[in-house]
């Protein structure tokens, strides 16, 4: 084993630090010591703007990549969903954990808080979930909720939105199921790409023996299949977090991959999507195939619309 203990850079919110600790409560079974490298991300850093208006790729994790890179760091953990469709070369992403329940979820102070309530406001700093809302829930009203989970509930215990909608895995691993009042449908509001995973990062040229090792360690191997799918979905789409995509892979019993996978337009209006399945072996060709069928059947078009919109 590793005689220096192995760093792991992360976000500083309470949500990233509880997923590093877990990741280290993982890697000091397998016999590794640790020690977790807190940063602020760009996208901490830049509260006062949408994270579409932003711009950048891996607002929420370049920082955490340049620590890779110095060799600050060993690994980097991050919320799956975050991790930009694209890795340089000279990383790579080394495992993915067991995942979380996938569903997105209404928060409320209110217990009788109903979505079938006309004029409704709820706080999101997701595209995607804006347009899933703005489809399904035409009458509510979306507005922009950026911060961590704790500043977002502040905001919600102030009256700036009636509801929030929020990733459960998020919401679960900081204990407050108290305040889920609705759990979204997947078959609706299929969620972005990785949701309810972490993933670990790493240099490429990391020692190759202590890779597999913390591989070992830390992958999950059902999640990491159909994560491969969803990313190659992702990455033939040239999405990130700013555009409003979706991808959801479930691997069966057999060992088949089934990928729902699509794009809505900003407004909620348009909406294609596509449902394929293969072989496990096969899960990131597959994750191509449905985003060439969802880009032949409109998809480009609903891009091309949403660039034209931001300018």
């Amino acid at each position: 084993m590793s005689q220096e203990p192995i760093r792991l850079a992360t976000r500083a919110s309470r949500l990233a630090l509880w997923q590093t600790e877990h990741v280290a409560s993982l890697l000091q079974k397998a016999g590794f010591a640790t020690e977790i490298v807190p940063m602020q991300t760009t996208g901490d850093a830049v509260q006062d703007r949408s994270l579409a208006k932003i711009g950048s790729k891996g607002v929420f994790t370049e920082e955490l990549e340049e620590s890779l890179r110095r060799r600050e760091t060993h690994l980097a953990v991050h919320s799956a969903k975050d991790v930009q469709s694209s890795i340089p070369r000279d990383l790579e992403l080394l495992a993915f954990l067991e995942r979380e329940q996938v569903n997105d979820v209404v928060l409320s102070f209110n217990e009788q808080f109903s979505l079938a309530k006309p004029g409704i406001v709820l706080g999101t700093s997701s595209t995607r979930r804006k347009a899933q809302l703005r489809r399904f829930y035409p009458e509510a009203t979306t507005a922009e909720a950026r911060g961590n989970l704790q500043t977002r509930l502040r905001k919600l215990e102030e009256g700036q939105f009636d509801a929030l909608v929020l990733a459960y895995a998020g919401v679960h691993r900081m204990g407050y199921d108290h305040l889920v009042r609705h759990v979204l449908p997947t078959q609706q509001f299929v969620p972005a790409t990785g949701q309810g995973s972490i993933a670990i990062e790493c240099a490429a040229d990391l020692n190759p023996a202590l890779k597999a090792q913390l591989k070992i360690a830390l992958d999950h191997p059902a999640t990491h299949t159909c994560l491969l799918a969803e990313r190659a979905f992702l990455h033939t789409m040239e999405g990130g977090c700013s555009i409003p995509s979706f991808a959801l892979a479930t691997l069966d019993s057999n060992g088949a991959v089934r990928l729902h996978g699509g794009l809505i337009s900003l407004s909620g209006e348009e909406y294609v999507e596509e449902i394929q399945q293969a072989a496990a072996a096969d899960a990131y060709a597959l994750g191509v195939a449905v985003a060439d069928a969802v880009l032949a059947r409109g998809g480009r078009e609903i891009l091309a619309s949403i660039r034209e919109h931001r300018g």
